[in-house]
């Protein structure tokens, strides 16, 4: 197929892109390349893919949308993964604007050009942040998510529900993947496990945010993949034996699902910090905080849904991933 991948040149994007093109497909790219980390990363991981000869590449902003019609229709894409967002929890709070414009707007031409160039399945990055301060676990796609506590979170919702809308209102099939703290080789410098393996090796103290008592479902960046890869054949169909007296949230009409794709394994702040502590064969040094904006205590995934629709689940284990990861690490930056 030809499956257009927007933001490939980011994280999951870059990897991502790369399996498709080991499956035999056309991958069209699109990615900004912005500057919110460092750009030598994504420059590194956009060379290796244009290496390809299936994989095309656009340096384009999806909330341009006169640009993105342009690209729709030069290459007509079957499928089309929205990988492309502003990330960051904490940035969110600091720069909401740049959040509006990439992750609502942004997603809104998404959603547009699948309309008019009949797309036949739109899969998009959502994040396990939509569930807030759930105090209920694991977090299950048939829990409400009405109470997001970073702005991060609520643009995620926000594309859930205006993915919902499209999919009902022009019968868009569309497939919501809320991702769990994903980490591996390449990953963002802004994430703690890159943070915390750049200082240990450095020396210099790491930042413990709610004293350590933190709870994180660590999902590593294959396992994602495989989770996305398995859905693409797997195109949500309308419901017309739906009951509109239903409270499940995870039910609708629409030919529209969500998924957490997780590990199904919270893993301890502790736990997460002696595993790189082992792998780099150095200690951390602390610096205990409070709990910061935005941050919730614990995340942890019920996957039963994305078990029972693809017969995957997750398999990499935090120490084999942390030790991935501390290798790239150690050979890319020398």
């Amino acid at each position: 197929m030809k499956i257009l991948v927007t933001g490939s040149a980011g994280f999951v994007g870059y990897f991502l892109t790369c399996n498709l093109l080991k499956q035999g497909h056309c991958v069209v790219g699109i990615d900004n390349m912005n500057d919110y980390y460092d750009v030598n990363l994504k420059n590194d991981r956009n060379e290796m893919l244009l290496k390809n000869v299936n994989y095309t590449f656009y340096k384009d902003d999806i909330s341009d949308c006169d640009r993105i019609d342009a690209i729709f229709k030069a290459e007509t894409p079957e499928v089309v993964i929205n990988c492309a967002a502003q990330a960051g929890v904490r940035y969110s709070i600091e720069n909401p604007m740049c959040y509006i414009k990439s992750n609502v707007n942004g997603f809104a031409v998404i959603l547009e050009m699948c309309r008019h160039y009949k797309v036949k399945h739109l899969i998009f990055a959502s994040s396990s942040s939509v569930y807030g301060i759930n105090g209920k676990v694991p977090f299950s796609e048939h829990d409400n998510v009405d109470h997001p506590v970073s702005l991060y979170a609520a643009t995620k919702k926000g594309n859930e529900l205006l993915a919902h809308s499209y999919a009902d209102l022009y019968n868009i099939p569309v497939t919501g993947l809320r991702f769990f703290t994903v980490y591996g080789p390449y990953g963002r410098p802004d994430m703690a496990y890159f943070k915390f393996t750049k200082a240990i090796l450095e020396g210099t103290p790491i930042d413990v945010y709610n004293n350590g008592d933190m709870y994180r479902d660590f999902t590593y960046i294959d396992d994602i993949v495989e989770g996305i890869s398995r859905l693409i054949t797997i195109i949500p169909q309308p419901n017309d034996n739906w009951d509109n007296r239903s409270q499940d949230p995870a039910l609708t009409r629409a030919p529209y699902r969500i998924y957490n794709i997780g590990n199904n394994t919270p893993i301890a702040l502790s736990e997460f910090i002696e595993t790189i502590e082992r792998h780099t064969g150095k200690k951390a040094l602390k610096r205990m905080l409070p709990m910061q904006k935005g941050d919730v205590p614990r995340t942890y995934a019920d996957i039963s849904d994305l078990h029972k629709a693809t017969g995957f689940s997750p398999v990499t284990t935090l120490d084999e991933g942390i030790k991935k990861f501390v290798d790239w690490y150690t050979t890319y930056y020398r």
